[in-house]
């Protein structure tokens, strides 16, 4: 994904962060796509141990083998269809601003954003035994905005980002208590 056909970056801003949701997090959905790849070889195997005079029809082999790929294609488009959800959800964190891309679907997406300087609170979480092993967690970003709550999902060291967001929020307000 090219940021900048995206988000129009300012003359003046620098992006500090391009985040998105830890891979550890994919890994669920993986783990599915694998079992429901092995169920139409655990159904023919079945079918082809308990119904072997039926099996050896040319007709219902045929008919086995254009269930299966459409089984298979669709399993494919859905797998692709969550793929791009993961991928393309992300967050642009900026030295102004925090930009909120969220991929709805495979062709639906949401983009919001607020300056660094309307953020009053930055909290970070993390929850569970594979969040802690492999430090990744949830950031809240409450805001003084026209949204105003910002949820950071499933990102890498959520502490240290947590800070970086609290220190260039701090900077940002420099430059706007005068307007």
């Amino acid at each position: 994904m090219n940021i900048k056909s995206i988000v129009k970056i300012k003359s003046y801003e620098k992006v500090e962060y391009v985040l998105r949701r830890h891979g550890v997090t994919f890994f669920p959905y993986l783990a599915i796509f694998i079992a429901i790849l092995l169920i139409p070889i655990a159904v023919y195997w079945f079918f082809a141990s308990a119904f072997t005079n039926t099996m050896q029809n040319p007709n219902t082999y045929t008919l086995m083998i254009i269930a299966g790929s459409a089984y298979y294609l669709s399993t494919f488009l859905f797998f692709y269809s969550f793929f791009v959800e993961f991928y393309l959800d992300a967050w642009i964190i900026t030295n102004d601003r925090l930009v909120d891309v969220h991929q709805i679907s495979l062709f639906a997406r949401t983009v919001a954003e607020v300056d660094l300087y309307q953020i009053q609170d930055v909290t970070s979480e993390v929850h569970g035994f594979w969040a802690t092993i492999f430090n990744y967690g949830n950031i809240y970003l409450q805001t003084a905005g026209p949204i105003p709550k910002f949820i950071i999902h499933n990102v890498h060291r959520p502490d240290k980002l947590r800070e970086a967001i609290i220190n260039l929020s701090s900077e940002d307000k420099k430059y706007h208590v005068g307007k």
